[in-house]
């Protein structure tokens, strides 16, 4: 599990392009192979330029932290316009017969059905918000949203 977080930690996210170490701390991680002696950046570390470097990114950091914000809101935001022009609005009017989605507390089994029994609009509130009454005239003591709704076709 340590693995598993380290490798986590040290990956630029998507949305961000930054690690969650350098958002956290202000500075990207060595990996444990980079500690070794044999590596360059092991033979060029000076502690003078190393804790000035760390005041700067200690400065930038609150940034740096913003631009990760602004990035994950824009992405954010672009993922809600793709799945809002994919939606398809319905307008029903009075007297016309819809389905109604069944609630997830009725469904027994994954084979039980998706729609219920045919009802008739009674009354179009605002905000795509619907009266219902079923083909017996029982008033249904609930409003329902359009979204939940679909055509019935007999």
């Amino acid at each position: 599990m340590p693995r598993i977080l380290w490798a986590y930690h040290t990956t630029p996210q998507s949305t961000t392009k930054e690690t969650p170490f350098s958002l956290v701390y202000g500075l990207n991680a060595m990996i444990p192979m980079e500690i070794q002696e044999s590596s360059p950046q092991f033979h060029n570390f000076m502690i003078e330029k190393s804790n000035e470097g760390r005041k700067v990114n200690l400065y930038l950091l609150d940034e740096v932290r913003e631009q990760a914000r602004v990035k994950a809101e824009a992405l954010k935001r672009s993922v809600e316009l793709k799945q809002k022009s994919k939606l398809r609005p319905r307008q029903f009017q009075i007297a016309d017969l819809v389905m109604r989605k069944t609630h997830p507390y009725q469904l027994k089994n994954k084979l039980s059905p998706k729609w219920t029994d045919p009802f008739r609009v009674v009354e179009v509130l605002e905000n795509g918000a619907y009266r219902l009454e079923t083909l017996e005239g029982g008033v249904i003591p609930w409003t329902c949203y359009g979204t939940n709704l679909k055509f019935y076709f007999s």
